[in-house]
């Protein structure tokens, strides 16, 4: 209840039994809004007071409330950072490879994987060699070359990719292997001659094998998909 005090010139607004809360002024009224907080003992408690009443209110109904929303859990954030990062890599990969596509038809370059250690250190098994034709570049001393090598009879053997030691093109060049003991026997001349490498991918030629792409293929193609259902869950 509100009466008047003609000794404070203001109003008392009884709390509870014992305890009065004096205004210092006459503007109080029906539309006034009062919050009392008090400590009572350890315990703090509000008190709101409207139109000659006071009830005890809750903390939370002082402030508006607002949605929280629920933070990405660390597994959902590596899934989306993981399938970003592939399917950026993939993009590279994709370009890199339409570009090396359309310098391969315009026969500016050629890719050969390399089947023996004969170059080794250099060259390993397994990686894929990069080649121009000579009209391109022209062969050195110190170059590697991809030549065509023969039999005694004239008969193809295989592709050598062997280094140039000596000779020249018009005579033929000496190429050995970096990890054999005495150079070819074939002296490769300009028509002999398929390309100079101008590249080394290490190791990827292990990958491009028909074996190895049939259990490759199905097992990117397959992470992939858990990769994408994963970012789609709630």
């Amino acid at each position: 209840m509100t009466t008047k005090n003609d000794q404070y010139d203001g109003n008392i607004i009884n709390i509870f039994p014992g305890v009065e809360l004096v205004t210092h002024n006459d503007t109080l009224n029906q539309n006034s809004n009062i919050l009392i907080s008090y400590i009572n003992g350890t315990k703090v408690s509000t008190l709101h007071y409207r139109d000659n009443q006071i009830k005890d209110i809750e903390c939370n109904h002082l402030i508006e409330g607002f949605e929280v929303k629920p933070s990405e859990s660390n597994s959902k954030k590596v899934t989306s950072n993981t399938f970003k990062v592939l399917q950026g890599t993939g993009y590279v990969f994709a370009i890199v490879l339409l570009i090396f596509s359309l310098f391969s038809f315009s026969g500016y370059v050629k890719a050969r994987i390399v089947l023996t250690g004969s170059m080794s250190p250099a060259i390993k098994t397994g990686d894929v060699i990069i080649t121009t034709p000579i009209k391109y570049k022209t062969p050195k001393i110190g170059d590697v070359i991809a030549y065509q090598a023969k039999r005694f009879n004239g008969a193809p053997v295989g592709v050598f990719s062997h280094r140039i030691i000596g000779g020249d093109i018009n005579k033929g060049f000496i190429v050995k292997g970096d990890s054999n003991k005495s150079p070819d026997s074939q002296r490769p001349k300009a028509n002999e001659i398929l390309g100079v490498v101008i590249m080394v991918i290490p190791f990827i030629g292990n990958l491009l094998t028909p074996k190895a792409l049939f259990l490759l293929v199905p097992t990117f193609f397959g992470f992939y998909l858990i990769l994408d259902a994963m970012k789609n869950v709630d």
